[in-house]
């Protein structure tokens, strides 16, 4: 009887998921922008990785989360990941946010060996390259622009013009756009790459107004999304609709600026109604705590984050991490996760993206059908 307790105690042990009393905590790095233009988005991934961090410790992991800020510059976020593995001997790495911190950084996993799990950068280069240390929990750029399209295809539009920041997110995301309209079969009647943080877009805007889009598809962080959109109106620029490519488009900033963003459709990531688990809860959490809704940085950050940490603490080294990653799945906040190769890429998770409205004020899920909650508005109305 007393063999058999032992045996079964043995067992039990192997699914422990942290590492025994008096063992160091497993390091692992958070690189983001805290700082820069980008700090608004930034915001939420710390909120969003903050809540797993604590939330993991408090079910008993032990870890410790060294931060770095990038300030939204990719030599800052280089800098910050060879700090972190060979200063500071964390074992895996979550972040960084933009495209160009992101590529830059993941360019550099391999030589050092330390797994790079970034939440929300879309680029499709950072995981095209066959990096075996770099995996990526949100889909990348082509998929943004492509629920979009599908999106509005039922409605037939006949022309597009794009409006978008030059940055490797910009324009990354607005060439796949152009593959996508082109197999459906719309034409492109405007093309306007802008620089960040400009006072004044009317100009840019008015060469779209001329060209009487259908659909106006852009791609800007946080403060161009409002300016822009606030400037669109002031020139009377009323196409059937305003498409954004994520970032700005989906934060809480951009929503509570009702009388320009309503209507407006982007691209997602994730949404608090979708039928994910735990995804509700999650948004219930964070507005508790953080007093406002979260974005899809968020949610990708919080799982990134919650990932790494049980990945790390139970495989201990950077190259079981590596293999863990490799050939785990985990089912959360943003559904089935599993990096896969596929179509080019390599550990990528195929993730399923959304398309929401704001409507009366409130981000909306319109599509794909088995997850929406709204009917598209279609055209746009002020």
């Amino acid at each position: 009887m007393k063999h058999r307790l032992l045996s079964l105690i043995a067992a039990l042990l192997l699914f422990i998921p942290f590492k025994a009393q008096g063992a160091a905590p497993v390091k692992i790095g958070f690189i983001n922008s805290i700082t820069g233009k980008e700090a608004q988005i930034g915001e939420n991934l710390t909120n969003g990785a903050s809540m797993a961090v604590d939330e993991m410790i408090a079910k008993g992991y032990q870890v410790t989360v060294v931060r770095e800020d990038d300030g939204g510059e990719p030599r800052n976020a280089l800098a910050a990941y060879e700090k972190l593995v060979t200063r500071d001997g964390v074992v895996g790495v979550v972040g960084p946010y933009t495209s160009g911190c992101a590529n830059v950084v993941a360019s550099r996993a391999d030589q050092y060996g330390v797994p790079l799990l970034v939440p929300a950068a879309a680029k499709e280069e950072i995981t095209m390259k066959g990096y075996r240390n770099v995996f990526r929990l949100n889909a990348p750029a082509n998929v943004y622009s492509q629920v979009l399209m599908q999106a509005v295809a039922p409605f037939r539009p006949k022309t597009i013009a794009y409006v978008y920041a030059a940055t490797d997110f910009g324009v990354s995301t607005v060439q796949t756009a152009q593959q996508n309209a082109v197999a459906m079969g719309l034409k492109e009647v405007a093309n306007e790459k802008y620089q960040q943080g400009q006072p004044d877009y009317r100009a840019t805007l008015a060469k779209v107004k001329a060209a009487n889009p259908d659909l106006v598809f852009l791609v800007s962080y946080d403060a161009d999304a409002i300016l822009l959109m606030r400037q669109a109106k002031e020139i009377g620029l009323n196409p059937k609709a305003f498409l954004g490519a994520g970032a700005g488009y989906t934060t809480a900033q951009f929503a509570q600026q009702r009388d320009i963003s309503n209507l407006v459709i982007s691209a997602t990531q994730w949404t608090p109604d979708v039928n994910w688990p735990g995804a509700a809860d999650f948004a219930r959490r964070y507005q508790a705590r953080f007093g406002k809704e979260p974005s899809y940085h968020a949610a990708c950050a919080y799982e990134a984050m919650r990932i790494m940490i049980d990945t790390a603490v139970k495989a201990g080294s950077s190259e079981a991490i590596r293999n863990a990653l490799k050939s785990g799945s985990w089912n959360g906040i943003m559904g089935a996760v599993k990096f896969a190769d596929y179509g080019g890429f390599t550990n990528q998770n195929n993730h399923q993206m959304l398309v929401q409205q704001i409507q009366n004020g409130a981000y909306e899920t319109v599509w794909p059908a088995n997850f929406s909650t709204r009917k598209p508005v279609y055209p746009y109305k002020r």
